[in-house]
């Protein structure tokens, strides 16, 4: 259900989407961003933002920034606050039980999130993308590898987990599964996510056949997005979803 509707930015137009989650008589409170530069139906990336979200209640101009482009591109997005993100926060920091519980839900409202999509006219079939940063990229492994309509993915500044987590949302379990063709995007000098540690090791351990993964490193640290980072990701979405309509 379009809850608001806002039109103050001449790139997009936002609406605020609201829509039954997959547990507990919850509902998802998403934001879809309509490009004003291009003709329906959209192609539509979904977006999974950094852990930043946990902490925060509200998104904000520091959370569009890594994805804004996406819209100037011509694509739609959908950014959800996930479970455990922005104003769905817990009151109280979850124990491990509780973040494997929280993942669960995580990856619910994506899917959710999806059949949502689904609903509408003035979104493409067939033509959607994911693109998840950070600790977002990294549950984006998971969603990646139970989510068959996803087409096209990219994840940032991503690699395995440095600490161990519940065998029930730990990414090394699920990576094998991905055949999802994925662009990952990461910084030669990140001290978050080594590079021979946590970065290379993930990407071996993505299942998405050789031709169909691409690895950039980019000469930067945890940070983005460069001009380099925007274009390797919008071509990629050209190569898997195709180029815009305009």
């Amino acid at each position: 259900m379009t809850e608001s509707v806002d039109e103050s930015s001449p790139d997009w137009r936002l609406e605020r989407i609201t829509f039954d989650a997959a547990y507990d008589h919850q509902r998802v409170i998403a934001w879809l961003y309509l490009p004003r530069n291009a003709k329906p139906p959209f192609q539509t990336i979904l977006f999974f933002p950094s852990g930043h979200s946990r902490s925060i209640g509200r998104i904000d101009e520091r959370e569009l920034y890594p994805m804004d482009f996406l819209m100037k591109s011509g694509r739609a997005v959908l950014f959800p606050e996930y479970q455990g993100t922005f104003e769905r926060r817990p009151s109280n920091p979850p124990g491990p039980s509780g973040f494997r519980d929280q993942m669960i839900e995580q990856c619910k409202d994506l899917q959710r999130s999806i059949d949502y999509l689904e609903t509408r006219t003035d979104i493409a079939r067939g033509q959607l993308g994911f693109f998840g940063i950070s600790s977002g990229a990294q549950a984006g492994v998971i969603t990646l590898a139970l989510e068959t309509r996803i087409r096209a993915a990219v994840l940032a500044r991503v690699g395995l987990a440095s600490r161990r987590k519940p065998t029930e949302i730990d990414e090394i379990n699920f990576a094998p599964h991905v055949r999802t063709p994925v662009l990952v995007l990461n910084g030669r000098d990140d001290l978050i996510v080594p590079v021979e540690t946590l970065q290379l090791p993930l990407l071996r351990w993505l299942g998405t056949p050789e031709r169909d993964k691409r690895n950039v490193m980019l000469d930067s640290g945890h940070v983005g997005p460069t001009h380099q980072y925007m274009k390797e990701t919008l071509d990629w979405f050209d190569r898997y979803l195709a180029p815009v309509s305009r």
